[in-house]
């Protein structure tokens, strides 16, 4: 390891930051700086997880055998006249602010969304206003078996419902095409996507957003909607009776059924097992899969109660 990754800042057995606040560590968790040292980092483990911003993720205590590489030290941005090159570390809620400073539209329909721009991408984060797919004009990525780097345009881009299929590759930035408008109106804009946030979504509490994707009805279901109909997780959590519901330190939100939250000194197991418990109920009352937008690391086939 010490000859393939020398010069990079390496940890051992190091804690992996999230928004819950729980969760076991990274046996090796490396920081890359640029490209190239992303390239050895892979050259070490091309099966090595990425990390963003830890905003979409819970970690089991039993932690992560594989590399950990954290892009925290590649956010880069440069500015353009109607074009914002990121770097995959960039803080979105940092690069929404700073573009409706400078007059430049478009990502302040995502204000609230906790993550890095690669984090970001890879998911499509969005919301009831927008998505970041809608700014992308082109993304690069490195191929994790041959370690070149690709420009794959937008319409190369595979982006659906908190999808994108760039989590196969390790992206590096992304080009964002903006348009020019009055920073006050923009600052206005955000300001009111935060507020309907801080209204609906318990925004104080460690949870990671969001922590099921909204599914699509395959048949009529009575008081939920039609056949083909996309639906809130939030609303059928909350009419399979699950809002308030507990296991150890972690409950379902009691504000939005869709937000799980962990309690201070917790441990992620619980977070994971309320997942699990949450679905199972869903799928016994109204017979609707429930597919997770938050990711898991280090779960086994059995999660321990």
């Amino acid at each position: 390891m010490a000859q393939v990754l020398e010069g990079i800042d390496v940890e051992s057995q190091a804690p992996i930051r999230t928004w819950f606040g729980v969760g076991g560590m990274a046996r090796v968790l490396a920081h890359p700086a640029d490209e190239d040292a992303v390239g050895r980092c892979l050259a070490y483990d091309p099966h090595a997880r990425l990390l963003g911003d830890g905003a979409n993720l819970i970690v089991h205590e039993r932690g992560v055998d594989e590399l950990v590489i954290s892009l925290d030290r590649m956010a880069g941005v440069r500015w353009g006249e109607h074009e914002v090159v990121a770097e995959a570390g960039v803080n979105l809620p940092k690069l929404i602010t700073e573009c409706c400073r400078r007059g430049l539209g478009g990502l302040e329909t995502l204000g609230g969304i906790p993550a890095s721009i690669g984090g970001a991408l890879v998911m499509n984060a969005g919301g009831a206003f927008g998505q970041i797919a809608d700014v992308v004009s082109w993304v690069e990525v490195m191929d994790r078996q041959t370690r070149r780097v690709h420009r794959l345009e937008r319409a190369r881009i595979a982006f659906g419902y908190r999808t994108s299929g760039l989590g196969e590759h390790a992206v590096l930035r992304a080009g964002l095409a903006l348009t020019r408008r009055d920073p006050g109106a923009l600052r206005q804009r955000l300001l009111e996507v935060m507020e309907y946030k801080k209204r609906s979504q318990p925004l104080g509490a460690n949870s990671a957003g969001c922590a099921f994707k909204n599914p699509t009805l395959t048949r009529d279901v009575e008081g939920l909607g039609a056949q083909g109909e996309r639906v809130s997780a939030g609303l059928i959590i909350d009419r399979a009776g699950c809002k308030g519901l507990t296991i150890g330190s972690a409950a379902v939100s009691e504000v939005h059924g869709n937000f799980i939250t962990a309690a201070k000194g917790g441990c992620a197991a619980d977070v994971i097992n309320l997942m699990n418990e949450v679905a199972r109920r869903v799928r016994e009352r109204f017979g609707v899969e429930l597919h997770r937008e938050v990711a898991v690391w280090g779960e086994s086939e059995r999660t321990e109660h």
